[in-house]
């Protein structure tokens, strides 16, 4: 892969050679589940999870649609609120984060046999489950914990860097509810 500088696009690129084969250039690229584009957004990564969450959803909706109302809230904090990698994402659109936050929205609905348009906050409320928004502050804040602990250098040297990426994305979500726009 061949990461972009902003919107500058090399344009010969030498043919990369493993054990004399010649390595073929992608602009995506799945590492650890987490897809990483060659312009580094993560709107791709946004979509895989939103997905991936509606397969989820579907499938607790369909299996255990003859459960009580506790064992459905426990299986949707199991398997729903996860949001594996979330804390990496720094570069992405309103749109791609808001389509997750709906399809999060709409799996506890259709677990529980809501209507449609019922009110979100109302309903987290209700179920007393943590809705997108403190779901993602909370893995946010857990990242930045680990990063802040953590023995490698690397990682407590961005952690300590008050006006890096990471940490203005992570006070971000702190501060508000809503989506950081990138620069």
């Amino acid at each position: 892969m061949v990461f972009k500088a902003g919107n500058k696009t090399p344009k010969n690129i030498p043919p990369i050679m493993l054990g004399g084969t010649p390595l073929q250039v992608v602009t995506r690229f799945k590492y650890l589940g987490h897809v990483i584009t060659d312009c580094l957004a993560d709107d791709q990564d946004i979509d895989r999870e939103r997905r991936a969450l509606a397969a989820r959803g579907n499938m607790l909706a369909r299996r255990f649609a003859r459960c009580t109302t506790e064992v459905k809230m426990t299986l949707f904090r199991a398997y729903c609120q996860s949001f594996y990698s979330c804390s990496l994402w720094v570069r992405y659109t309103q749109k791609a984060y808001n389509a997750l936050r709906v399809q999060y929205n709409n799996v506890l609905r259709m677990l529980l046999g809501l209507p449609r348009f019922c009110s979100a906050s109302g309903m987290f409320a209700d179920a007393r489950l943590d809705d997108f928004y403190a779901i993602m502050r909370k893995r946010c804040a857990s990242m930045l914990r680990r990063f802040r602990v953590s023995t490698n250098s690397i990682l407590a040297t961005l952690a300590d860097k008050i006006d890096g990426p990471f940490i203005r994305h992570w006070v971000g979500v702190h501060v508000r509810e809503g989506v950081h726009v990138p620069n």
